[in-house]
């Protein structure tokens, strides 16, 4: 704990980035996700320090921390013209989200550092969002009407009820890839991956899919619907030069 206590401090966390593409193969955007930078034991794992975070009341640090070093990047991106139109994900986890005055906080850094809105996708999970559903409506109101998209992470795990997604300003549903690494194996995955496509496509939502590792799936995937991928076929997380050396050739779509 003393270890990660100091990581925070020491800004010892460096984000890698994972390519989403559409049906073309054009870059429209990238997750953003954390590594630890250990002095000693080189790039650690997030399965491995989120976890103690959560355990020992590190974790809303650590999301600042990531929130911080995703703004600085978006705000590098914008400023170059290949990399202008393309939006950032970012995961927040509940501590960070429902921290009194996240909403405004977060306008003014937009507002303050030109960040344009519009390239900002924050992620939650579904747990994250019924914790507290009127301050979820609440402050996602607030960041929606000046552009800031939301999208839900590992969507069809939570064993929760779905009417949040009529009552709260969501852009994306994200298929977990527990569902999509078993379409050409269980019928009944398959299945569920078709219902959340045409669920989201209903309440007027983009989807996309998570964990896509081999052409099989990503045509089964375009022949229901889903258009927008992410995942090992495409592109592992890498550290932001290596992300801009692999897509620097590569088509970016405007938002």
């Amino acid at each position: 704990m003393r270890e990660l206590r100091e990581a925070i401090r020491e800004h010892q966390f460096e984000l890698y980035y994972q390519p989403q593409l559409d049906v073309d193969g054009v870059l429209v955007g990238a997750e953003a996700l954390v590594r630890w930078n250990h002095p000693e034991r080189g790039v650690v794992s997030p399965i491995e320090f989120i976890p103690l975070a959560e355990q020992n009341g590190l974790i809303l640090g650590l999301g600042h921390e990531v929130l911080e070093l995703g703004l600085e990047q978006l705000k590098k991106w914008q400023q170059v013209p290949h990399y202008r139109s393309l939006k950032l994900s970012i995961n927040l986890v509940p501590e960070q989200f429902y921290e009194d005055g996240f909403a405004k906080s977060l306008e003014a850094l937009l507002t303050e550092r030109e960040i344009d809105p519009k390239l900002l996708m924050l992620e939650f999970t579904e747990s994250t969002l019924l914790d507290n559903l009127e301050l979820a409506r609440f402050n996602m109101q607030q960041l929606s009407e000046i552009g800031v998209h939301f999208a839900i992470d590992d969507f069809g795990t939570g064993y929760s009820s779905l009417t949040y997604l009529s009552q709260l300003p969501l852009d994306m549903l994200k298929i977990d890839q527990s569902f999509v690494r078993n379409i050409g194996v269980n019928v009944k995955d398959a299945a569920i991956v078709r219902t959340i496509i045409d669920m989201a496509y209903t309440l007027d939502m983009s989807v996309l899919a998570e964990g896509v590792e081999t052409e099989a799936q990503r045509k089964f995937l375009l022949g229901h619907g889903c258009t927008l991928y992410q995942g090992y076929l495409f592109g592992r997380p890498v550290p932001v030069d290596r992300f801009e050396a692999a897509w620097a050739v590569s088509a970016v779509k405007s938002v």
